[in-house]
């Protein structure tokens, strides 16, 4: 398990990211898609990469939104690998997307 980063860092290295506003150490992002298909299609992939990274993010799905929490349970806060998933997940939305960012 790699060490805390914090919220912060992350967000600094990381675009359209924000830090949580539930007061866990954790970094958000909301993402639209073109449609329902799209926003699954999303999720899939990302589900693939998570189990390999063995790292599993919290979200929440919409119908073409799909809201994106990031948090390392075992280290209480946010660390390499959320910033390792969330590059990975930015990597994949550019072609997915209708816009990117969050709320």
């Amino acid at each position: 398990m790699d060490g805390n980063i914090g919220a912060k860092a992350a967000c600094a290295v990381l675009n359209g990211w924000k830090p949580g506003e539930d007061g866990r150490d954790a970094i958000v992002k909301a993402v639209l898609f073109h449609d329902f298909n799209a926003a699954f299609g999303f999720m899939s992939r990302v589900a693939l990469q998570a189990e390999a990274m063995g790292h599993h993010p919290e979200w929440f799905n919409v119908y073409n939104r799909v809201e994106i929490l990031l948090t390392t349970h075992d280290a209480d806060g946010v660390t390499d690998h959320d910033v390792q998933l969330a590059q990975f997940i930015d990597s994949i939305t550019s072609d997915l997307t209708t816009q990117n960012g969050h709320d």
